[in-house]
């Protein structure tokens, strides 16, 4: 069990997933870049994270939604949860207001789906949905990626194999991030999509830190360019 003074951000599942590289330079080295993809990606979140509460009928829609895993060591929000009426066989949690028990349904919602991400999509939903059984103490077996480019909903089940991967991305992101270690740079083809790649330079990185290769880089070209770094004593 982690306390709560240890949770790292759910969202950072994502990064991991994709590279473990990018997750730390933008959790260890504080550093991000936009491109067309996450742009568009951060207009579609604002929108799921409007924090409306909608109700229809057979149906709760519940939008940011808070969570957390201590077991886990994680916290963030949802981008939509439905509820859905339990069964009489079914497990399910009350809610104020509503009649009966109701069975969360999370949703994450993603600009595309791309043979690089999608896994990385499936984990981050299925992190969430295992927040979502610890807080209310019921079960979530499935939710859904919805694809904004095709404005269909991809059914994820959250099987074992699945949680067994979020388990051990979940502890090693946490092995990272006590060690402030980031990991070396390995050029794949998925990174040329990556927003990171101008920082990271994963064809010339080698084992170097970002950060400190832009601080080098800035102090050569102000060496250069005839004026004082910020180490020159001049």
């Amino acid at each position: 069990m982690y306390s709560e003074d240890d949770l790292l951000p759910l969202s950072g599942l994502q990064h991991m997933a994709f590279c473990e590289r990018r997750w730390a330079l933008i959790h260890l080295e504080s550093l991000w870049a936009e491109n067309l993809f996450t742009s568009e990606g951060k207009v579609l979140h604002q929108r799921a994270h409007s924090g409306d509460i909608e109700s229809r009928p057979g149906i709760l829609i519940r939008r940011t939604l808070r969570i957390h895993s201590l077991r886990l060591g994680l916290s963030g929000q949802t981008d939509v949860v439905e509820f859905y009426p339990a069964g009489t066989d079914e497990h399910g949690v009350l809610i104020e207001g509503h009649k009966g028990l109701w069975k969360p349904y999370p949703i994450e919602y993603k600009r595309t789906r791309d043979k690089a991400g999608s896994q990385a999509y499936r984990i981050q939903l299925c992190a969430q949905a295992m927040c979502l059984e610890e807080m209310l103490a019921t079960e979530v077996p499935e939710g859904a990626v919805f694809d904004r480019s095709t404005r269909h909903r991809q059914l994820v089940a959250f099987d074992a194999a699945l949680r067994r991967e979020v388990e051990r991305l979940t502890a090693h992101m946490h092995a990272l991030y006590s060690a402030r270690i980031t990991p070396r740079a390995q050029y794949e083809k998925k990174c040329d999509s990556c927003s990171l790649y101008p920082v990271c330079l994963p064809k010339s990185m080698g084992t170097a830190s970002a950060s400190r290769y832009l601080k080098r880089a800035i102090a050569a070209t102000l060496s250069d360019s005839g004026k004082p770094s910020e180490n020159s004593d001049e």
